[in-house]
């Protein structure tokens, strides 16, 4: 082929042509904008800084990220199976402008530094994928060790000038993320007073060290947004759920977002079925959610 008919290819491409790999692409840089994009509009400049956090188990390396000025209530972030990569830190920079100090880990610090993975082209269906996630996930839910970091990561946030160490420190996690919030909200009762979880995954299960079973050492406000396939797949969940916060007399809500799939509240996640899981509209309600409760439980 010519130049020129190089040239005249490129020229006749339709609008339509994008490769799958590109669509992906431009889909989650415009899903992380409109995820920071309200973060300037709360009005606080934010700093970020990578840190190492010293754990009975070794270093974590992880985000440190607080408005400019000021001491603030401490918020930590458990990421999802996808770990510490920019879209948990523009997560966290969204909080933070909220006027929050926040901690983001890497989660599988055990194991490896972070990033780990790239999300968006990260295939559920493909074994070799989820062979990856795997020994990931198992680092940090081996028993002991996420009550062991929540301990370590609320210490590091309690030693920084910049969080307000007479405010309760805030907990949101996504996916994997949510029975770690349960976790560090039973293990610091008296210190973690808001907790969130969005589209967490084995919040209930027949063991007997299943998260909702915690309810009783909480003192915490919860926020539990679950997913419609999620629902699906486990419809009693969200019943139990209810049952083990209402006996514990711990203010929980509890809600399903209808149509929402598992994973919807992170700009980056892959596409399924040629669909994104991502939804803007209904990440902006959770968020909503998440903000009230801070304000609610961090006062």
């Amino acid at each position: 082929m010519t130049e020129d008919q190089k040239k005249q290819q490129k020229n006749d491409a339709q609008p339509g042509d994008i490769a799958r790999r590109d669509f992906v692409a431009l889909s989650v840089a415009a899903g992380l904008a409109a995820t920071a994009g309200p973060a300037a509009a709360a009005g606080l400049e934010v700093v970020e800084t990578d840190v190492e956090i010293k754990t009975p188990d070794g270093a974590c390396d992880a985000a440190f990220i607080h408005p400019k000025t000021g001491a603030h209530p401490g918020v930590l972030i458990w990421p999802d199976a996808f770990g510490l990569r920019p879209s948990m830190r523009e997560i966290g920079k969204r909080i933070a402008a909220e006027g929050y100090s926040v901690l983001v880990p890497n989660p599988f610090y055990r194991v490896a530094k972070a990033p780990f993975s790239d999300a968006s082209h990260f295939s559920f269906q493909n074994p070799d994928d989820m062979a990856k996630l795997r020994p990931l996930m198992v680092s940090v839910n081996a028993p002991g060790n996420a009550e062991k970091d929540a301990v370590a990561y609320v210490g590091f946030l309690d030693a920084q000038k910049e969080v307000n160490k007479a405010k309760k420190i805030g907990t949101q996690g996504y996916c994997m993320g949510g029975p770690l919030v349960v976790r560090t909200a039973a293990t610091l009762p008296d210190r973690i007073g808001a907790g969130a979880s969005f589209h967490g995954g084995g919040l209930v299960t027949a063991n007997p060290d299943s998260p909702h079973l915690l309810a009783p050492k909480i003192k915490a406000r919860m926020y539990f947004g679950i997913a419609s396939n999620d629902d699906a797949r486990q419809p009693d969940a969200k019943d139990k759920l209810k049952e083990a916060f209402a006996a514990a007399k711990v203010p929980a809500e509890i809600e399903v977002y209808a149509g929402a799939l598992h994973g919807w509240c992170v700009p980056d996640m892959p596409m399924q079925n040629g669909a994104p899981i991502y939804n803007k509209a209904d990440a902006e309600r959770a968020w909503g959610k998440l903000v009230a409760l801070y304000k609610a439980g961090l006062a």
